[in-house]
């Protein structure tokens, strides 16, 4: 789980600040402001958030801004690196650069020249998610429907690392939701990380349920609101190991082609069968991708 010892009403405050930065990564995050979110003063704030998540809020942005300019980069070929850069809070290639090979290891222009369809990928360490990879290889991608998609209030726990320590996460929640008496069926979780090139223990996941009520006392369990907007929505099945590559070909094969852009809000899926709770971790699912046409 993301949060060690920590009391319940420092990790509910740190989670406002969380679900506020993904909520839109793109846009301007000074640290004044998510003090406020926090109810704390600027100083408490730096201190409670890195003994909280374990970075400092300029890393915890950094980092996650930078994993969102490689989806840029890969995916949106039509915007320039200036144009990106942007998006991303600089105001020069030259530093943007700077902060980009500092986190991948390349330039953003040599970035661009990846064929992520065949280069290395992180996930592939992951022996299940390997075989995964050549069980699905020609599988055909299901034609996706382009849908305006309502905000969804939920219930989660964060989780950093995607792999089957997720149950826990899960079972916390299911847990959580009994002792609430609340409904455990309308389940998703956001995938705020692309494992195509983060490694998969720095992965970030959030389960959740969908809620129809406030929660009253938050701690590990929080709330959130699943953002909405338009997405281009696939059904995809299979078993553990397989969801990843399905993922990695929506992005690689379908969004070049398909005359959109990748959204900034995270991409998440809907569970119809949550392979971290069934028993022979088979998965069926909607996967959500938010786009944009401009």
């Amino acid at each position: 789980m993301l949060f060690g010892q920590m009391s319940h009403q420092h990790i509910s405050r740190i989670n406002d600040v969380l679900y506020y930065i993904h909520k839109d990564i793109s846009r301007d995050l000074p640290a004044k402001t998510l003090a406020d979110v926090a109810a704390y003063s600027e100083q408490h704030f730096h201190r409670i958030f890195k003994s909280v998540v374990g970075e400092s809020i300029h890393q915890y942005i950094r980092r996650t801004r930078m994993e969102y300019a490689a989806n840029q980069l890969m995916f949106d070929t039509r915007s320039s690196v200036l144009e990106i850069a942007n998006k991303c809070g600089f105001n020069s290639v030259s530093s943007f650069s700077r902060a980009f090979k500092a986190t991948f290891d390349v330039a953003p222009g040599e970035w661009r020249k990846h064929d992520m369809q065949i280069a290395n990928k992180p996930y592939l360490k992951d022996p299940d998610v390997a075989a995964g990879y050549l069980r699905v290889a020609d599988l055909k991608l299901p034609s996706p429907k382009i849908v305006e998609v309502p905000e969804r209030f939920a219930a989660y726990v964060r989780h950093v690392g995607y792999d089957r320590s997720i149950k826990n996460t899960w079972r916390i929640l299911h847990a959580w939701a009994s002792s609430e008496e609340r409904d455990f069926s309308q389940q998703f979780g956001l995938h705020h990380s692309n494992p195509a090139w983060v490694e998969l223990d720095k992965c970030r996941y959030v389960a959740c349920i969908a809620i129809d009520a406030p929660i009253k006392v938050r701690g590990v369990v929080n709330q959130l609101v699943v953002p909405g907007g338009l997405h281009a929505v696939f059904r995809l099945q299979g078993v553990y190991g397989e969801l990843l590559p399905q993922i990695s070909k929506v992005l690689e094969q379908w969004l070049p082609a398909s005359g959109f852009k990748l959204g900034s809000t995270p991409a998440y899926v809907h569970y119809h069968q949550n392979h971290f709770l069934d028993e022979q971790e088979r998965f069926e699912l909607d996967f959500y991708l938010p786009i944009s046409f401009f």
